[in-house]
């Protein structure tokens, strides 16, 4: 049927039904896409050059797109005539302007838009039967030389062979970045893939978890039912609770939980996780006699967490029963000091002698870095190798400046090999030393501390140390806490506040956090400059406002402080007017705004441009970054689409698809600021806020404070995290394996 005439009726009945009717064309833009992707609104510009409204369950669409559909016309009672489309394919643009878009979308190496722009300026709209059938033609356009003529030839005549898999790959909505990572996972064996099992792509293709596999595999017609999504569905439960702390999960809880997630009967759920069990993803354990005085309990792991678990508990175990380890040399090994130690402190360097594992804890400002210099001091004398590490790169920089030694973070000491797909040091190659101090312990999750112990060699003598009232980690367990209650360390809490007497109001005001007291937010005089303010307001957006204004002029022009270098906003979650999210848009809006001299790239809804302050989100361990580590855009390079980040001592290349591993950083969460220190902090606590305000999230927040610390918010947020002292469980035996071994 012509497209021409469709355009002029509304949809002709047969038998008291309307006829679906075709609609061809190109995708000028899509107005509205809801949350869940099941309603889109797009504008389309057909062959004729007429604009149409097309609204239905759209996904992966974008301007230039070409598109068919399939459908009915009617007249909307508000927003007029309208296509409303029943289903869709994905077909090659035909306008200059959609093969213009098409070719900078990423899809053809070397294509960038520059070049696309050159190619679609000189042919038009028959530039896609240039390329097809006359690609030599290329030769015409002015710099087009003859190197990147040749590039883009052989990467058009790769891309004609895989095309009709990408066009297939983008009809299931999945984008033209996905689609790019499939195919290079599959290769030619893409649509057969995907359709057999669409949930393999949350296993095998980065990104892509359980939740675009089951749009996916909705759009092919699986049945929530299926087997493959409830196995699949099971691992995507358990790694939600991995990521919300929990090692494992009660099994009736579990499965009522994942009913509600997969939207299935129990009996559903509890099926899947047989599956998944028998597949080898999950793992169900009696454990008898736990630690809070259930006498059984049936648990559910991820085959993953269950082993490291196991073998964590089977490694602190051996490591705290020798009885010749390398720290006793110390014991003889006596400096001279000008330094007066309190009972603690000197019972805490004494242990390194005594006990093959030492714990120092305790909170700001009581000499924990004082001891670790100490000890540092006696192990050198005692000519022992001393390796110095920390989970992030802040915290390993602060602790090589306190020792005067070198420190690294526990990855970078590992040395991942990208080839092997492993770190050097583990189980088949310890670490060559003596003495092995690890900070900000508190930080260590169960798959971390079981990297870090499996390259500790028997007799290596470690200390931990770390404060048990901070947040627990980001990532499963709770390490530090299991191993203070365990008894398979010594333990010295350090209680003696000594920056007190400095007059420092972030230290005693942090102690009065964690004490349960709120803390002194009496104002001081104008003329007088300390470490602590606190500003009240309760209105959102003037938080918002006074927020972008302290750092961008009322911090710097009274303290000296660089807004870019110097200055970190952390807030208790993402979401809300004043979570992380908003501010990140405010303060890039502020300190590196747009600017058409400043290279800038689009992902998703995200602009990303040069010189601003990113954090890395998870662990790229081929790339050399982690999770937590900040850096700033160094540089974007457009033609091949890459960027550039700095990090501390290193530069790292992304692809602009790869960007969905970073987040702007003006802003962070207080989860992800663990293990950092940072000269200025400010802190917005709102009764929004209210999921998230506890005291030991407070307190952490606090603590990152080096040299400034501002809380604007109300009192009365102030005083429900003070007051919110009940700790979310977190579900793990790693306790009570340690007490049985």
């Amino acid at each position: 049927m012509d497209e021409l005439n469709l355009t002029n009726s509304a949809g002709k009945q047969e038998h008291g039904h309307l006829l679906d009717h075709t609609l061809r064309g190109e995708i000028k833009n899509v107005v509205y896409t809801s949350d869940d992707e099941t309603y889109t609104v797009l504008k389309l510009i057909d062959s004729k050059g007429a604009e149409h409204v097309v609204v239905g369950p759209i996904t992966g669409a974008y301007a230039g797109q070409g598109i068919e559909l399939s459908g009915i016309w009617e007249n909307h009672r508000e927003h007029g005539r309208q296509f409303k489309a029943k289903s869709y394919k994905y077909i090659l643009p035909s306008s200059a302007d959609g093969i213009k878009r098409y070719l900078s979308s990423g899809l053809i190496p070397g294509i960038g838009p520059k070049y696309a722009e050159a190619i679609v300026n000189k042919f038009g709209d028959k530039t896609l039967d240039v390329l097809d059938n006359y690609s030599g033609r290329l030769n015409e356009i002015p710099g087009l030389g003859k190197k990147r003529v040749e590039m883009v030839k052989t990467a058009w005549k790769e891309h004609e062979q895989k095309r009709d898999i990408f066009i297939f790959l983008q009809s299931l909505g999945i984008s033209t970045a996905y689609a790019v990572r499939i195919y290079k996972v599959y290769g030619d064996k893409s649509p057969q893939v995907v359709r057999e099992n669409p949930y393999r792509l949350a296993e095998d293709v980065d990104g892509m978890g359980f939740i675009m596999s089951d749009k996916i595999g909705a759009s092919l017609g699986l049945q929530k039912t299926d087997d493959a999504r409830l196995s699949s569905g099971i691992l995507y439960s358990l790694n939600r609770l991995g990521e919300a702390g929990h090692v494992c999960y009660p099994e009736s809880e579990f499965i009522k939980n994942t009913s509600k997630l997969l939207d299935v009967e129990e009996s559903h759920a509890s099926r899947g996780l047989d599956i998944a069990i028998e597949k080898g993803y999950a793992v169900k354990e009696t454990i008898d006699g736990t630690s809070d005085g259930v006498l059984a309990r049936k648990m559910i792991y991820s085959s993953y967490l269950y082993n490291a678990e196991k073998e964590l508990s089977i490694l602190i175990a051996k490591l705290s029963n020798v009885k010749i380890h390398h720290g006793q040399k110390i014991k003889d090994a006596i400096p001279d000091s000008k330094i007066h130690f309190n009972p603690g402190q000197l019972e805490a360097v004494t242990s390194v002698s005594n006990f093959p594992l030492s714990i120092i804890t305790g909170g700001p400002g009581v000499g924990k870095t004082t001891v670790v210099g100490e000890i540092v001091r006696h192990a050198k004398i005692a000519r022992l190798k001393v390796y110095l590490a920390a989970p992030t790169g802040r915290a390993s920089k602060r602790l090589s400046e306190s020792c005067r030694s070198i420190a690294m973070t526990i990855h970078r000491m590992l040395k991942w090999e990208p080839a092997k797909r492993s770190f050097y040091y583990g189980s088949k190659n310890a670490l060559p030393c003596d003495l092995l101090i690890v900070d900000e312990v508190s930080m260590l999750d169960i798959p971390l501390a079981l990297y870090l112990f499996r390259a500790v060699a028997q007799g290596t003598t470690v200390v931990m140390v770390g404060d048990s009232d901070q947040l627990p980690s980001v990532g499963p367990g709770t390490f530090l806490a299991d191993m203070i209650m365990s008894g398979k360390a010594k333990v010295t809490h350090l209680t003696q506040i000594y920056r007190q007497k400095e007059g420092s109001r972030i230290i005693t005001n942090a102690h009065a956090v964690n004490a349960g007291r709120l803390p002194d937010i009496s104002p001081v005089p104008k003329n007088v400059l300390t470490d602590f303010y606190w500003i009240e307001q309760d209105e959102p957006e003037q938080v918002l406002r006074t927020i972008t204004e302290m750092v961008r002029d009322r911090i710097p022009k009274r303290f000296g402080f660089n807004p870019m270098q110097d200055i970190q906003v952390l807030s208790p979650m993402n979401r809300g007017s004043c979570g992380t999210i908003a501010l990140n848009r405010a303060l890039q809006a502020e300190l590196n705004p747009e600017d058409k001299h400043r290279f800038h790239f689009t992902f998703g809804d995200q602009i990303y441009r040069s010189g601003d302050r990113v954090m890395q989100t998870s662990n790229n361990y081929d790339k050399g970054v982690f999770n937590g580590d900040m850096g700033r855009i160094a540089g974007i390079m457009h033609e091949d689409k890459k960027f550039r980040v700095a990090f501390e001592g290193n530069m790292v290349d992304y692809d602009f698809i790869e960007a969905d591993q970073l987040n702007l950083a003006y802003a962070i969460t207080v989860h992800k600021s663990q293990g950092s220190e940072f000269p200025v902090v400010i802190i917005p606590l709102l009764t929004q806020h209210f999921m998230m305000l506890q005291k030991n999230l407070l307190y952490t927040g606090m603590t990152r404070a080096k040299k400034l610390l501002v809380i604007i918010g109300c009192k009365k947020a102030l005083a429900m995290a003070v007051n919110n002292t009940r700790l979310e469980p977190r579900f793990s035996m790693l306790l009570d394996r340690l007490k049985k071994t």
